[in-house]
């Protein structure tokens, strides 16, 4: 009988198998590694890009705040510049009044017969006090201030004669109250 010894030829086909499977093994591992080391490199990449956006974005942000502050006090300036033609406009509308005012009252008085010593105004109320040549001269003003549209409420406090001895005269002292009210100027 004849005997084949195939222990060798099995141990060599055993020993092949194993460094197939170390090859297979290790190239897999090798390219595990690789694919890590890919995946490292592009998720580092996208951080970093992530990084610039970032901060582009902030320096974006920053130029914008900037822009916002600047804008924020133009505004501001804006209120305040509105603020003052507003006052200028007010004070523009009523610096005529009293000029006017007194125009009709200089016209309502009588020439050379009677004389306002004095005029005081408070809350839209005009206080007057004066010296006339008489009662019906001291009417007579009060008809013409009762004509202009610029007196209404026209009211006699009192009258009171005095002698002036060194002109030989007799002279009534009077004080009337009268609520202003001031027609509205037409602007030009």
């Amino acid at each position: 009988m004849i005997r084949i010894n195939l222990l060798p030829f099995r141990a060599a086909r055993k020993k092949e198998n194993i460094r197939k499977q170390l090859s297979i093994f290790g190239l897999s591992i090798f390219a595990m590694v690789i694919l890590l080391i890919y995946g490292v490199y592009l998720l580092t990449s996208e951080v970093n890009r992530l990084k610039k956006v970032d901060k582009d974005l902030r320096n974006e942000l920053a130029a914008l705040e900037k822009v916002e502050k600047e804008i924020k006090k133009m505004e501001n300036e804006i209120k305040e510049i509105e603020k003052k033609l507003n006052v200028i406009k007010e004070l523009d509308s009523k610096k005529t009044g009293p000029v006017h005012l007194l125009d009709q009252l200089s016209m309502a008085i009588p020439k050379d017969k009677l004389w306002v010593i004095s005029l005081n105004e408070t809350g839209g109320m005009l206080k007057l006090k004066g010296v006339a040549m008489d009662n019906e001269t001291v009417a007579l003003f009060m008809n013409n201030l009762e004509k202009s549209s610029f007196f209404t409420n026209i009211e006699l406090e009192g009258t009171k004669s005095r002698d002036l001895a060194k002109y030989r005269l007799s002279v009534a002292d009077f004080s009337l109250n009268c609520r202003i009210s001031a027609p509205k100027i037409k602007e030009n």
